[in-house]
């Protein structure tokens, strides 16, 4: 069979009953389109870790620069500061969205 014979073989697209892997209609539950296993959980704790070492390696480095550009040195450590405080706060942002997503 080459799967044109729509019987669900791998060469069609999978529509509605097939189990393929075609478009779904919003707000449809049923049975899952693809290979996903049903023990699949979503990687929110491991962003969390990582936002928050983002988050305080930007802020440790925002402060490093900051200090030495007052310090005298003028050699960009304004614009790294700058761009580390960015980092932080982007790291910030992340982990209130993580926090929202968690919670049931």
């Amino acid at each position: 069979m080459d799967g044109t014979d729509g019987t669900g073989g791998t060469g069609g697209t999978g529509g509605a009953g097939t189990g393929g892997t075609g478009p779904r209609r919003p707000g449809h539950r049923g049975r899952r389109p693809g290979t996903e296993p049903l023990t699949a959980r979503s990687p929110l704790r491991l962003r969390a870790v990582l936002s928050v070492i983002a988050l305080v390696a930007a802020a440790a480095a925002a402060i490093g620069f900051a200090v030495n550009a007052a310090g005298g040195g003028d050699d960009g450590s304004w614009a790294a500061a700058g761009l580390c405080a960015a980092v932080a706060v982007v790291a910030a942002i992340d982990l209130v969205v993580i926090a929202r997503r968690a919670r049931p």
